[in-house]
């Protein structure tokens, strides 16, 4: 009988695909359909206009078969975040104290680069997956995460398509971008899981044509594994599994996309100190200047965000490459966008005065051997005055009192250094 029905099924599918194509011929190019071949309904992916989304969509894939590639990437993720199936050290340098409540470790060998952390947190499953799902919530390289297309499984899961840019972390070299396959389901147990991996043309699922500018890299199953705890709580299992092809990146830089410890630091350790964050404040739990470390974390984000879209200056943002008179180690960019200008609330050069305004971006990269990060960044903090200029600061400021325009919510002294830096100063340091 399930013979017969597979078969009658796989008829089904066949018309179902070839009238889909049809009527996807007369619509939008936003919306590329792919057919749902439970019979029932047809699952469209919507194509956001921004971030440089590739304008063809992916090809059809079957109900079935995307539910086949989401149970074996359950299964294989399953095997990584409790079982053998990737050799775990513990991260050089991290030490976990007698009250530590969580661990962190990185691959020994295996393809491409991996980390692994579990946690005990103070918050429910559903909250914890919440969070983590919205990756660009605690995630600071990424650029955008759109999620294309979302359906039910008949055992009450939920799978999602899903496209994500990530920052490049240096000028010498390209963003990337993933394809992939979410799933998120709850076990017997009543822990929820949440899986991806990427979506490749081997496994038979729908593909995604290459986006200009980023390098297409590869996930390999992961995602975060949340126990319920008896009173209260949850434990937390996180695996980060990656190939962000090192070959693509000039030699001397290789190392920063081979590093297991770096994929660690910079996802891994994250996730979990946002999920912790998001819990003290959930708890009550107050420390001194909690509410100016609070609003200096969402400035610091910010600080990140604009920095990192610098290094890359992507076209789609409004970002213009120019002619430089020869000097090829620093590269100029202008950005003429009203919105970069004066915000996103403004779309207009409406009381812009056309003088030439515009943001001007030079960037340069070098490399210095045997200087770890950490004696970097002390070296400057302490010889700031040798190369800070103070009075570019008070520059500013000038200029946009004179500015003919004004700033949205520019207000000064919003609040003063001394008032916070010495109770907060620690904990900052810390982070």
């Amino acid at each position: 009988l399930l013979v017969e029905e597979n078969g009658r099924l796989q008829k089904q599918v066949s018309r179902l695909v070839h009238d889909n194509g049809n009527f996807r011929q007369h619509l939008n190019n936003k919306y590329a359909p792919i057919a749902d071949t439970n019979g029932e309904s047809v699952v469209a992916i919507a194509w956001p206009e921004s971030h440089m989304s590739p304008r063809h969509p992916p090809k059809d894939a079957s109900y079935a078969g995307l539910l086949s590639i989401a149970e074996e990437t359950l299964k294989e993720f399953l095997s990584k975040a409790t079982g053998t199936a990737i050799e775990w050290i513990q991260i050089p340098g991290m030490k976990p104290g007698p009250d530590s409540i969580s661990i962190v470790g990185i691959s020994c060998s295996c393809t491409g680069v991996a980390a692994r952390a579990c946690a005990l947190v103070g918050l429910e499953p559903s909250k914890i997956s919440t969070i983590l799902k919205d990756r660009s919530l605690w995630f600071s390289d990424c650029r955008c995460l759109d999620v294309l297309s979302a359906f039910s499984t008949g055992n009450g899961g939920t799978i999602e398509l899903l496209y994500m840019q990530i920052y490049a972390p240096t000028t010498l070299a390209s963003a990337r971008d993933f394809w992939t396959l979410r799933y998120t389901s709850v076990l017997e147990d009543g822990s929820i899981v949440v899986c991806e991996r990427s979506l490749t043309g081997t496994q038979g699922g729908p593909s995604m044509p290459s986006v200009p500018n980023f390098v297409r890299a590869i996930m390999f199953p992961s995602g975060y594994l949340i126990r319920p705890c008896e009173g209260g709580g949850s434990v937390i299992h996180i695996v980060d599994h990656m190939d962000l092809e090192p070959c693509t990146v000039p030699e001397v830089l290789r190392p920063l996309y081979e590093s297991s410890t770096v994929l660690a630091q910079t996802m891994t350790i994250m996730a979990l100190n946002s999920i912790y964050q998001i819990a003290q404040g959930i708890s009550g739990e107050t420390v001194p200047g909690s509410r100016h470390l609070s609003t200096m974390r969402i400035l610091s984000k910010r600080m990140n965000r604009g920095f990192s879209e610098a290094i890359n200056c992507l076209s789609d943002d409004g970002w213009t490459l120019m002619v430089t008179d020869g000097m090829e180690e620093v590269t100029l960019s202008i950005n003429t966008s009203p919105s970069k200008l004066l915000g996103s609330k403004f779309s207009s050069t409406e009381g812009i005065p056309s003088l030439g305004f515009g943001i001007l971006c030079a960037k340069t990269s070098m490399l210095l051997q045997n200087v770890s990060p950490t004696l970097l960044v002390q070296f400057l903090r302490e010889h700031r005055s040798e190369w800070a200029d103070c009075g570019i600061d008070i520059y500013s400021a000038a200029t946009l009192k004179t500015s003919p325009f004004k700033l949205p919510s520019s207000q000064a002294n919003c609040f003063e250094a001394g008032q916070f830096m010495p109770s907060i100063g620690h904990t900052i340091q810390h982070e």
